[in-house]
């Protein structure tokens, strides 16, 4: 009897035992359960804030004109100046060199794509940094090799206030004009290896000049921003440094605003009227001359998007601008007889840039140009249209191991001529020391 009562007693304690132990095991299973919903939910409000955080930067950086926010990145050094230095190299290859001639445009010496091989391109020496609590400081150098040649030519050197009044900024130097969305912006932060064709034929790939800006930041939660500068006018479109040195002058306004949390945009409109007195165009030695007025009015959009605000892993930048010129005065081919001139010209181009993976972008950009053609007097000359409207077609993906760092190849189906060229580009951008944050 004892012997069956020890029997069942053992048995009730490992039934128990195990019911015990299937009860913890249940339990353990469901605060591992609790503790891994705590965790994701943790992560996503991690990722919210830090979204959030990463789109009021961006807002802020929008809120302000470049320039300010240039001198925003500067101020953590105090009044030391901040140094950098950007190598832009590469190596080009034609399937025909027919030189750089834009028919039914007087160019400058920019807007061409250079010479074939390997080039160092364009450097870029820059330093900037707070003058005082009143002003801030910018000087930039640019080191380009020309025909086997070193040429250090100075390409910004401005001082900009900091504490005006009424949200009011000034500006004055030598400094890139306001009008259009890329003319203020480097050419080491474009998203393809040359500028479209209106930049290159209207403007001289941008347009830089001595003079005053003012800027106003309309106190409103849409971004808003009015500008207008008065130049010196010698340098293309302009020439000539017309009425004592005050040959040109512009009007622009930019808006822009979020759409959500993934969306922003930026539009701008600008007016660039300037007068020219022998600007020179085409060839160096015999370079065409025109004497007239040049009136350029500019329309831009440009439309980000990125997932929550988030650009880290995927974002898009969808980006475009239509141009129109009117030119009326004197032209001379080759500097020899003057001729009476008045023509239209209008120019346009759209891109997309797509981030698909980290550090590695495509993008895809069409542009194009038309011009009236004048009377058979302008057969032969630069503005001889040939019958031929101007355009391209370009390919890209490049990929950025950091900020600093950034490889590029392109492949552009040329048509500016009546003759297609096929143009690839390998391209390297790196930047050595503290360079300060562009606009948006």
């Amino acid at each position: 009897m004892k012997y069956r009562f020890s029997i069942l007693l053992l048995g009730s304690l490992t039934c128990a035992a195990a019911g015990v132990q299937a009860e913890t095991a249940q339990d353990l299973q469901q605060l591992k359960q609790q503790l891994a919903e705590i965790q994701k939910n943790y992560q996503a409000q991690i990722q919210l804030l830090e979204s959030r955080i990463e789109q009021l930067e961006s807002q802020q950086m929008q809120a302000q004109p470049a320039s300010a926010s240039v001198a925003a990145q500067s101020r953590p050094n105090a009044f030391n100046p901040a140094i950098s230095l950007i190598l832009n190299g590469r190596y080009q290859s034609f399937s025909h060199d027919r030189g750089d001639d834009i028919p039914g445009f007087s160019t400058a010496g920019e807007a061409g794509y250079g010479s074939q091989g390997f080039s160092l391109g364009e450097s870029e020496l820059n330093l900037q940094s707070n003058i005082d609590d009143l002003f801030f400081g910018n000087l930039t150098m640019s080191l380009a090799d020309e025909d086997g040649e070193t040429s250090v030519e100075l390409e910004e050197a401005w001082i900009q206030t900091l504490a005006m009044p009424a949200d009011l900024t000034l500006k004055a130097g030598r400094f890139f004009s306001g009008v259009a969305y890329m003319n203020e912006r480097h050419s080491h932060t474009d998203d393809f290896a040359d500028r479209p064709l209106p930049y290159r034929a209207m403007l001289n790939g941008r347009y830089l000049d001595d003079g005053m800006q003012l800027r106003w930041l309309a106190p409103t939660d849409t971004f808003l921003e009015l500008g207008g500068e008065i130049l010196r006018g010698a340098q293309f479109p302009a020439g000539g440094s017309a009425h004592q040195g005050v040959g040109s002058w512009s009007l622009f306004a930019h808006a822009g605003g979020d759409v959500g949390m993934s969306n922003s945009w930026l539009a701008g409109l600008s007016y660039l009227s300037v007068e020219a007195r022998k600007r020179e165009s085409g060839d160096k030695d015999n370079p065409d001359l025109f004497t007239g007025n040049s009136d350029l009015v500019i329309a831009d959009l440009v439309w980000k998007w990125a997932p929550n605000g988030n650009a880290y892993r995927h974002n898009a930048i969808l980006q475009g601008g239509l141009f129109w010129r009117d030119e009326s005065g004197r032209f001379a081919p080759s500097g020899l007889d003057w001729l009476p001139y008045s023509g239209n010209q209008f120019g346009w181009y759209a891109q997309a840039v797509y981030q698909f993976m980290p550090n590695w972008r495509i993008g895809i950009r069409g542009s194009g140009l038309n011009a009236d053609n004048p009377d058979a007097a302008f057969a032969g000359t630069s503005l001889d249209t040939q019958g031929h409207d101007p355009r391209d077609v370009s390919l890209m993906v490049d990929w950025s191991h950091s900020e600093f760092s950034r490889l590029r190849l392109q492949y552009t189906r040329d048509e500016t001529q009546s003759l297609s060229d096929d143009r690839f580009i390998l391209q390297y951008i790196v930047s050595l020391g503290a360079h300060g944050a562009h606009q948006f």
